[in-house]
C-alpha cells in the first residue's frame, strides 16, 4: 500500500512539474513573441546625412602610431 503512494505522489510531482515548465516555455515564447527584433533601436538612429562611413573615409581617418612595421 505505501508502495502505491510513494509511485501516485512521484506521478503527481512529475505531472505539476511538467504543467509548470509548459507554462514557463508558453510565458517565455509570449516574452520573445512581444519584441520586434528586427526594430532598429530608436538611440541608434543617425540623422539625415550622417551615414556610415566608407572604407575610403575611414582609411582617411586612420593615423599610423607605434613603429612596428
Amino acid at each position: 500500500m505505501e508502495t502505491l503512494i510513494t509511485i501516485a505522489a512521484i506521478a503527481l510531482l512529475i505531472a505539476l512539474g511538467m504543467r509548470l515548465i509548459h507554462r514557463l516555455n508558453a510565458q517565455h515564447d509570449a516574452r520573445i513573441a512581444a519584441h520586434h527584433f528586427s526594430d532598429p533601436f530608436p538611440a541608434i538612429r543617425r540623422p539625415p546625412g550622417h551615414s556610415h562611413p566608407t572604407p575610403t573615409e575611414q582609411a582617411t581617418r586612420r593615423r599610423l602610431t607605434g613603429t612596428w612595421p
